[in-house]
Formats: structure tokens, sequence, C-alpha cells
């Protein structure tokens, strides 16, 4: 039995459509020798990333209000925020 070939090949994205204004406004951000394709790119592959660590964060705290259910160990948001605004006026106060 002959292995199979697993070559990845590249696939084309469908065209998309935007307004005159944004496509000159994109054009003005690129990089000094970067082309338009490669931002298109790029942008994609960096809101892939940011929706799978939004994905990843709100598992995470979904998960862990599942546990803080389970347990009873909550903590009073009033009880948080005070603890907070202690913190930032200790700190303010070192600052200065």
């Amino acid at each position: 039995m002959a292995a199979k070939e697993t070559s990845m090949k590249s696939a084309s994205l469908p065209p998309v459509r935007v307004t005159p204004e944004l496509r000159k406004t994109a054009e003005q951000v690129l990089e000094e020798g970067e082309t338009f394709l490669a931002f298109i790119e790029l942008s994609i592959r960096e809101m892939i990333e940011k929706r799978q660590n939004q994905k990843e964060f709100m598992g995470k705290g979904l998960a862990s209000r599942e546990r803080a259910r389970k347990s009873g160990g909550y903590v009073d948001a009033s009880l948080v925020c005070e603890e907070l605004h202690g913190m930032l006026k200790k700190a303010k106060g070192q600052s200065l």
C-alpha cells in the first residue's frame, strides 16, 4: 500500500468588496515594502488568533463560574471593588 502524499495546497479567499475610502485608508497604513494582499492575509491571521483567544478566555471564565457555583465560593462584587479602590489609592500615594 502506497503512502498518501500530504502536501499542503494553497487556497484563495473570495474577493471582498470595500468602499474606496476603506481601501485608501488601508493602503495608507501599509509598511514599507508590504503588499496589500500581505496586509489582508496578516489581518485575517490576527483576527483568527484574537477570536480563538476570546473563545478560550470565555471558556475559562464560564468554567470558573461553574466551579464557583458548585463550591459556593463567590466574592461579593462590592468587596472586590472596595479592595481595588484601596489598592489604587495606595498606589497613587506611593507614586507622588
